[in-house]
């Protein structure tokens, strides 16, 4: 069972906001005020992005975003 990763470009907006864009998926980005928020924003726009492209699901919801 192997687990997809992806990269995650996260930056901060002049009005404070957290910016998250996923380079490996065009389109998809999000944003929020705090990392926490952020990181369960992201992980859900990682799902929509991937059930709109027909893309399998599986093991993804669990660990998809790995901090270095």
């Amino acid at each position: 069972m192997t687990k997809e990763k992806f990269s995650v470009l996260i930056e901060r907006d002049e009005d404070d906001f957290l910016i998250a864009s996923v380079p490996q998926l065009p389109g998809c980005h999000t944003q929020a005020k705090t990392m926490d928020e952020l990181l369960d924003r992201v992980r859900e726009a990682i799902i929509l992005y991937l059930e709109t492209e027909g893309k399998p699901l599986k093991d993804l919801k669990e660990s998809m975003i790995q901090k270095e």
